[in-house]
């Protein structure tokens, strides 16, 4: 997967809002951390319902990001653990890091 997280859904739905836009992003910055660490320990206790929920919530934030390849494989990947599955627990973790470090390195203005 090339493709790499992005605020340009973000400035389409803000527009020229800057305050809004920086409220957006604090608001990934702070909850998408708790977000992933409520799914690592539902996921690592083999809670498979329950990080289904997570990845829900997650993929809401993978969209936002303008993540699309990304979004659809989230949305796969929650369909599995909701059968018990974790055919593409790799990936969906490897797209949680990307946003991770993008977060990480992006400015709130």
């Amino acid at each position: 997967m090339k493709e790499e997280p992005n605020i340009d859904y973000i400035i389409k739905l803000v527009g020229y809002d800057n305050e809004l836009k920086a409220r957006l992003i604090d608001l990934l910055k702070n909850e998408f951390p708790e977000d992933v660490e409520t799914y690592n320990k539902n996921i690592n206790l083999g809670n498979h319902k329950l990080a289904a929920e997570n990845v829900h919530k997650l993929n809401h934030k993978v969209a936002l990001l303008g993540f699309e390849e990304a979004y659809a494989m989230a949305q796969q990947y929650e369909q599995q653990l909701k059968e018990g599955l974790t055919n593409n627990r790799t990936q969906f973790e490897i797209i949680l890091l990307k946003i991770q470090i993008f977060l990480n390195k992006l400015k709130n203005n």
